[in-house]
């Protein structure tokens, strides 16, 4: 008596659990209850915020592939500005050598500064006249400007010059001067009229005929027009294709962080799911294990009355056949509810959804519902345990049938394609909200008064150990339709 008692006990207390949506406390370990060490670490997470993996990470990988995009453009325009500055200083030094190497007297001032020449200074107006110079300095080995574009700058020296020096002992110094930039840093630049935007300095050393000992320097102020519009157009060509590089790169890692985000969240709806069905199929467990004593005494009591009471044999025996009944039914539902292993073997739909309808019909005439299963008799075995199967089509129908509480019509039709087989089951009732479709087939979710919400979500279960799927759409011209979708057998 008290275990019956605590029973029932149990089982008021797993069906409140599972109307609140909260997991039952079954006192036992490793089933969620009181002494299970993992369910107070489940609590807390349930009732912490989700973290939103794609969108924090479109935030923090779009900032970073900007930051990358922007460094990448900055360091490859300066790289690139460098080298074209360079091969500029390196055609000036070859122009300047091949100047001295063609003029002798030049050669010769160079080695020996006095009074300009006529034809020095004739060489020198050329070099003058090379195109976007602005100014032009000589110097001799004692750094002092032997001839200049500017004849105010002639005989003087000025002070400390890094570039010079190097210059004077034989490298090419080429200095990038942009618009905007001070140019009283250095004291050549004198009266130096720049243009408003970059413009470059040029020191190229002066060798002998041999190339070996350096007879001065040249220094020229450059405003590269020609240049200057390459390296905007370079600019903006290494800007687009960094542009292009870092957009394609944040579409493809936020592509993939996206769709394993989503993995993530159908593996966790799973993981909890299976939770609520394993709650279900304790649930099915202790219903059954509650209706199973006081069916066998009613079914005892009847087969006594069979022998005492002859006038109600035929009574007796009914119910003693609906006590079978109820047997095999509980039997099913323990197994549709827990995860026995499956026992898949050819199976023809037609005759299930014809022995479904049967076991509905009186209910179907009660509320007035048409039952259309008119399948053709063609149709492809699929692979799938006939037990389970059937449990699911006979839940699918009942749904159909609850939709329909002022009559109506159920329609199944089927289709097959090379490997699957798929049964429509379509009701022509209200349909369901676009939340309601949404969420219909999860666990301990109804939109019946009365439902507990366990009935499609263990078909989709069954479904997918079958390696189906159970598909709810709106059907057209209104209602439900709700597709069973299997493997076929093999021919």
């Amino acid at each position: 008596m008290n275990k019956n008692r605590a029973s029932r006990g149990q089982e008021r207390k797993l069906l409140i659990s599972l109307r609140s949506g909260e997991p039952p406390d079954t006192g036992a370990p490793g089933l969620g209850g009181a002494n299970d060490p993992e369910q107070g670490v489940v609590g807390a997470q349930g009732g912490a915020r989700r973290f939103r993996l794609t969108r924090w990470f479109g935030l923090v990988s779009m900032a970073l592939v900007a930051a990358i995009t922007a460094s990448s453009v900055s360091l490859l325009g300066w790289f690139v500005t460098q080298r074209m500055l360079w091969q500029e200083g390196t055609l000036t030094r070859d122009f300047v050598q091949s100047l001295i190497l063609v003029e002798t007297p030049l050669q010769r001032f160079l080695a020996a500064p006095g009074p300009l020449p006529p034809d020095v200074l004739v060489s020198f107006e050329h070099i003058a006249r090379i195109p976007d110079v602005l100014r032009a300095n000589v110097y001799d080995r004692q750094r002092r400007v032997i001839w200049s574009s500017d004849p105010t700058l002639i005989g003087r020296q000025f002070g400390p010059n890094p570039e010079l020096d190097l210059a004077l002992r034989g490298d090419v110094v080429v200095e990038k001067v942009d618009a905007g930039d001070e140019l009283d840093t250095k004291a050549e630049h004198v009266a130096l009229v720049t243009p408003e935007a970059l413009f470059v300095e040029i020191y190229v050393p002066v060798r002998d005929a041999a190339g070996q000992e350096v007879l001065g320097a040249i220094e020229f102020y450059k405003h590269p027009r020609g240049l200057t519009l390459l390296l905007a157009d370079l600019r903006r060509w290494i800007t687009l294709g960094a542009l292009a590089f870092g957009a394609l790169l944040f579409l493809a890692l936020f592509g993939l962080v996206r769709r394993a985000d989503r993995i993530m969240q159908s593996q966790e709806r799973r993981l909890l799911d299976n939770e609520a069905l394993a709650v279900v199929g304790e649930m099915a467990s202790v219903v059954a294990h509650g209706i199973r004593n006081p069916l066998a005494t009613i079914r005892s009591s009847a087969e006594l009355v069979q022998e005492l009471a002859p006038a109600a044999r035929t009574e007796a025996a009914d119910i003693v056949a609906q006590c079978d009944r109820l047997g095999a039914w509980l039997r099913e539902w323990l197994g549709y509810a827990a995860d026995t292993p499956l026992r898949p073997a050819a199976l023809a739909l037609a005759p299930l959804v014809h022995s479904a309808c049967d076991e509905v019909a009186i209910a179907a005439q009660r509320r007035r519902v048409q039952l259309q299963a008119e399948l053709p008799e063609d149709l492809p075995p699929v692979l799938a345990d006939p037990l389970l199967v059937g449990q699911v089509l006979r839940s699918v129908l009942a749904n159909a049938l609850e939709a329909l509480p002022r009559g109506g019509r159920v329609c199944f039709d089927a289709r097959a394609d090379a490997t699957t087989l798929t049964l429509g089951v379509q009701d022509d009732g209200p349909g369901l909200s676009k939340e309601a479709r949404q969420r219909a087939g999860q666990p301990l979710f109804t939109t019946k008064p009365q439902g507990l919400g366990v009935g499609l979500a263990l078909a989709r279960r069954v479904l997918r150990r079958h390696g189906g799927q159970l598909r709810i759409d709106d059907a057209a011209g209104g209602g439900t339709r709700v597709e069973i979708t299997l493997r076929r057998a093999a021919a």
